[in-house]
């Protein structure tokens, strides 16, 4: 059974949760034991527990086996760039000469140097901070006694001994493996497949809408749980590399699991975009014996865990012969289904290099022309790429607002409280974002979960102030309750970090005075350390997540629209088409990759304060980033039909050259429709404002003809001018002339499977087709709705402003 119910889910997460918790509490029980009860030697030497603490939970939260070797070589890299520095510097300046002013500008250049390089790993950035905080700061207290290389040295130890404590958490009792993770969750989203399968299939069979709709629902709750699953594979991905050499055979990495998961999760979706395509149910499915093929499938239909593959659906549909007469629209979308059936079976690979078939065409095979192709475009190399990448504008400007906000932070805490300075600063350095983040919400749970850890350290003291021991057992049940909270939408993994490093702060240690008035110091230091940061985002990153959302949504526009553009046909060339199909693969990674930055920029607008600014528009950009990904899923099919007629059919090249320019002309029409309109919403999209436009339209006195539209219609617009008329007839036209294809093909008495298999790739491309002109209408009404929400009183007429941005081209 598929956790389901909701006694599994919650039994998995309670599991997931106290294994955590377990190995935090045990990487954190390990470090207490030395720097509280082990030998004084030892103890003197870690004379930083603080920053041993704070490795341990960076390194070792939700972490495998994998994460705590991959975290462990980050401390080691993370020292050499905050230790070795250190000593160079203290021999260049001197103890003596640290003061305030000296440690502002030692740390702001320290953290530029640290944080510049695009490569280095969160974590260990995350640690050279912390270690550069307390290098400093802490000399600039103690002055000549600091030690030149003994206080460097506490400081390694320190780091060395929450970087050990945490990979032996991971093997004690046993080891927690990634790979053992991965194999388990590929498990469950394989059943998790079957069951969605199941109820798509029982879907298309329904005989009324109330069965169909019910089935959609719960595939859709069961969408969810794989999508979540899918992501844990992901993030597990990487860890499963650093403990391949010790228990893994390389045959499992033959293909990465999350390619086999996604290769599987695709088809999936596909069959979900094709049973909503529809208002009513039943389907019409275009053969009888499909029909009835589907039927007995219905309590049968399972997905294999060894291979992810559907034991013998895909040969019953193919040995079935689907009408000669191909079918026509309203057959599409249960063909479309049983298209994807016979994906789930092949696993589709799509960053696996394409070879063309001799017998199809004897051109050369596609790594030739890519690597021509990459020549040309790339004749310096990849290596200067990948520098002028690492070293951009953008990583300056990061790199620069790191090391301000932890400059600042340093010095106006050590302003507050020299001997507590450093606090501040390593609020900053801990939590250290590398990339955009909502600022205030994460500055608001990291002061929220200080405070909180902090009052449970406080309060904890004072009942067993007299019981060491005692004292720091009371961690356990705190690092079990973060643990739940990590998850939680209320502090997520921001607040809960910070509530376990603040009761370890004051739980874990020793010798630091009255735990009341350190709590006090340290909120408050806390709180310098928030604010630096806050201020320093705001002066030097003034963009609002909210206009950014704008901009982001523009270049996926833009994006998708390099898609369509590239979506054609060309057989009389295979080889230049195969090269085609590549490029609009790379497109598509592009453009997904585009997606995920706008729903994280969305995320950011969602929780920012508004102020005086107008509320985000959350609803019509989740709308836009929805079409969005169906438009991308839609390409994806489009793009693997094309690839098999083009790759596998076996179509003999007289038939081909003789259908091709009809069938071309088809695909044409459409790509030309949906670019335009496309191409409309992408600069719609691009005006920063209705009053700016306004504004530059008066500034040069342009008069519009609205009623005619001449200024748009001389510019090739056309967008709003298709009507569903028109979508028809192109549909129409691409399956007469795939009908025309088939009857000849027929003719040549080709293997059944792969007549069959030529007829529901026709069929999927046509839908594709279909699909796309209906989403960009679709597109359209949300670009509409967006545009107006931001601009409440005023009568928006997209065709209006489209001929305002044409004539300021003109």
């Amino acid at each position: 059974m598929v956790l389901t119910t909701v006694s599994d889910r919650t039994r998995s997460i309670w599991r997931s949760r106290l294994g955590s918790a377990f190995r935090t509490g045990l990487a954190c029980s390990i470090v207490g034991c030395i720097t509280l009860f082990g030998p004084l030697t030892l103890q003197k030497m870690v004379a930083f527990p603080a920053l041993s603490y704070v490795t341990v939970i960076l390194i070792v939260s939700e972490a495998t086996l994998g994460d705590a070797l991959r975290g462990c070589w980050n401390a080691i890299y993370g020292t050499l760039q905050g230790v070795l520095p250190a000593i160079f510097i203290f021999w260049m300046l001197g103890h003596a000469r640290f003061s305030i002013s000296t440690t502002l500008f030692v740390v702001i250049f320290s953290t530029f140097v640290v944080v510049l390089p695009a490569s280095t790993h969160a974590v260990a950035k995350r640690i050279a901070l912390a270690q550069i905080v307390i290098l400093y700061s802490v000399t600039s207290v103690d002055g000549v006694h600091t030690g030149a290389l003994l206080h460097p040295a506490h400081v390694a130890v320190s780091t060395a001994v929450g970087a050990f404590a945490s990979v032996l958490a991971l093997l004690l009792p046993f080891p927690r493996l990634a790979h053992y993770e991965v194999r388990k969750k590929c498990k469950l989203f394989n059943k998790n497949a079957s069951e969605r399968l199941a109820l798509y299939v029982k879907a298309l069979c329904a005989e009324n809408n109330k069965e169909g709709l019910a089935h959609l629902s719960q595939a859709k709750i069961l969408a969810k749980t794989g999508s979540s699953l899918l992501q844990i594979i992901t993030l597990k991905q990487e860890s499963m590399q650093w403990e391949r050499p010790q228990c893994i055979s390389p045959q499992l990495y033959y293909m990465k699991p999350v390619d086999k998961v996604q290769a599987l999760e695709l088809p999936l979706r596909g069959m979900e975009l094709a049973l909503t395509s529809s208002p009513s149910f039943p389907f019409r499915v275009a053969d009888q014996e499909l029909s009835n093929l589907l039927l007995s499938l219905k309590e049968n239909t399972s997905v294999r865990s060894d291979s992810s593959t559907i034991s013998e659906t895909k040969s019953q549909i193919l040995d079935k012969s689907l009408q000669t007469i191909f079918p026509d629209k309203n057959d599409l979308p249960s063909l479309f289904v049983l298209y994807c059936i016979t994906l789930v079976q092949t696993d589709v690979k799509t960053d696996q290099p394409v070879k063309i078939d001799a017998t199809n065409n004897p051109a050369p095979i596609l790594e030739e022309s890519m690597k021509v192709h990459k020549q040309e475009s790339y004749p310096i190399g990849i290596s200067w790429s990948d520098w002028n990448d690492r070293i951009s504008c953008e990583r300056i400007m990061l790199a620069l607002k790191c090391s301000l906000s932890l400059g600042f932070a340093v010095f106006f805490g050590m302003i507050f409280s020299k001997e507590n300075g450093f606090w501040s600063g390593l609020t900053v350095a801990v939590g250290m974002a590398f990339e955009r983040e909502a600022t205030f919400k994460v500055a608001n749970l990291k002061a929220q979960g200080t405070v909180l850890g902090s009052i449970y350290g406080v309060l904890s003291c004072f009942i067993f102030q007299r019981f060491l021991f005692i004292r720091f057992l009371s961690l356990l049940p705190w690092i079990v309750f973060t643990s739940f909270l990590r998850q939680s939408r209320m502090y997520a993994p921001a607040g809960a970090a910070s509530a376990v490093i603040g009761a370890l702060l004051i739980l874990g240690r020793k010798n630091y005075g009255p735990p009341s008035e350190f709590a006090i110091v340290r909120i408050a230091e806390a709180f310098i350390g928030l604010a630096c940061s806050i201020i320093v985002e705001l002066l030097l990153q003034p963009t609002r997540a909210s206009t950014l959302s704008k901009i982001r949504l523009s270049e996926c526009l833009g994006k998708l629209h390099e898609c369509a553009q590239s979506t054609c046909l060309h057989f009389s060339s295979v080889s230049k088409q195969i090269l085609n199909i590549t490029e609009l693969k790379e497109k598509e990674k592009k453009l997904k990759n585009h997606l995920s930055v706008l729903l994280k920029v969305m995320g950011e607008a969602e929780v920012e304060p508004n102020f005086w600014f107008r509320p985000f528009s959350n609803e019509c950009y989740d709308k836009l980033h929805r079409s969005l990904s169906k438009m991308l899923e839609i390409f994806t099919f489009a793009t693997h039909a094309i690839e098999f007629l083009v790759r596998d059919s076996h179509i003999p090249i007289a038939v081909w050259k003789e259908h091709q320019e009809r069938v071309d002309r088809d695909l044409d029409l459409m790509r030309r429709m949906v670019c335009s309109s496309i191409k409309c919403l992408n600069e719609l999209t691009s005006i920063k404002s209705l009053a700016a436009l306004d504004k530059k339209i008066k500034r040069r006195d342009i008069t519009l003809d609205l009623e005619l539209g001449k200024l748009a219609n001389a510019n090739g617009y056309r967008g709003w001018n298709v009507h569903e008329d028109e979508m028809e007839k192109i549909t129409g036209s691409f399956l007469q002339h795939s009908r025309e294809l088939i009857d000849k093909i027929h003719a040549f008495k080709l293997e059944k499977h792969l007549e069959c298999q030529i007829i529901l790739s026709l069929s999927a491309l046509g839908f594709c087709m279909n699909a796309l002109m209906k989403e960009t209408r679709e597109m359209e009404k949300h670009v509409k709705d967006l545009i107006q929400s931001e601009n409440p009183s005023t009568d928006i007429n997209l065709h209006e402003i489209y001929c305002k941005i044409n004539a300021l081209r003109t």
